[in-house]
């Protein structure tokens, strides 16, 4: 599977390589700083999985047909309270 990290998390590029993943990320690909559809197209383009903390980049994903996986600010809070329920208990 290959990926196109947006900007926010071009620094876990090598985490996902390390998992298997074929990885670019947007400053690699050219879209530093782009518009949230330009990105979400390209991902589409390269039929890369798009992954973000853009709503907007995420939702013209889907609008586009292009896929992606949305990380959200609940999200990350719901993994960091399992994981400090986890060191408490």
């Amino acid at each position: 599977m290959k990926l196109l990290l947006d900007e926010m998390y071009a620094g876990l590029k090598e985490y996902f390589e390390a998992l298997g993943y074929q990885v670019v990320t947007a400053q690699e690909a050219g879209l530093k700083a782009a518009k949230d559809r330009d990105v979400a197209e390209y991902a589409g383009k390269h039929g890369l999985v798009l992954v973000t903390q853009d709503q907007k980049s995420a939702e013209l994903a889907e609008l586009l047909g292009a896929k992606c996986v949305f990380i959200s600010n609940l999200m990350i809070a719901k993994l960091v309270d399992q994981k400090i329920k986890e060191q408490t208990h």
